[in-house]
């Protein structure tokens, strides 16, 4: 692939090291993740879901999930893109307004519902509402949902995306990209923990 492989990168990984052995012995898992992530952030047609939404989304979905390379990565991101550069700031405090710890929310009725756990509604704040705009308001919420409390997302928080002005083909992107994210975050944390087991050489040649 022409593209350097996004996981190694953020896992600071070099080719010929201990790690990038251990993620050869599952090249299709590898080569999957990156083609994902190229068609997420690298499409053909953003028409439904613009890049700049894609980078605020990505930095407030991994802002979320805690600080790390990835989080700093899709930062950048979003600061080096044209449009996305005016929103960093509000992004940064929407991560901060709606950081808490899941997942969480209610099972069906039925003996799970001893494990329904409440936890934070979170919604975008007045300040922040006029600077990222419907669009991205509605996307916030819905990705803090998805991350936070997925058992509760329903079709009235779809209808959300909606009525913001989301068309149906960028709601699955969307929710594809959230997704996505959670995943690579947990890979990226994984390799690094595992990197620093094995010893300083593990991820460098």
């Amino acid at each position: 692939m022409g593209t350097q492989d996004i996981i190694d990168t953020l896992a600071g990984i070099e080719p010929g090291s201990a790690l990038d052995a251990i993620r050869a012995r599952r090249l299709q898992a590898r080569e999957n993740a990156q083609k994902s992530y190229l068609a997420l952030f690298e499409p053909i047609d953003t028409s439904a879901f613009s890049l700049t939404e894609r980078a605020a989304v990505a930095a407030f979905v991994t802002g979320l999930h805690g600080e790390s390379p990835v989080a700093a990565f899709y930062r950048e991101k979003l600061a080096a893109n044209a449009d996305g550069a005016p929103l960093l700031e509000a992004i940064k405090a929407e991560i901060e307004r709606g950081k808490t710890s899941g997942p969480y929310g209610a099972y069906p009725a039925g003996p799970l519902s001893v494990e329904n756990t409440a936890g934070l509604i979170y919604r975008v704040s007045a300040e922040s509402k006029p600077v990222l705009g419907a669009r991205l308001v509605a996307a916030l919420e819905h990705a803090h949902l998805l991350v936070f409390r997925p058992r509760d997302a329903a079709s009235a928080d779809m209808k959300a995306l909606l009525v913001a002005g989301w068309s149906n083909t960028g709601i699955v992107t969307f929710s594809q990209l959230v997704a996505f994210l959670s995943f690579q975050v947990r890979v990226v944390t994984g390799l690094r923990v595992l990197g620093a087991s094995l010893g300083p050489t593990a991820a460098g040649a």
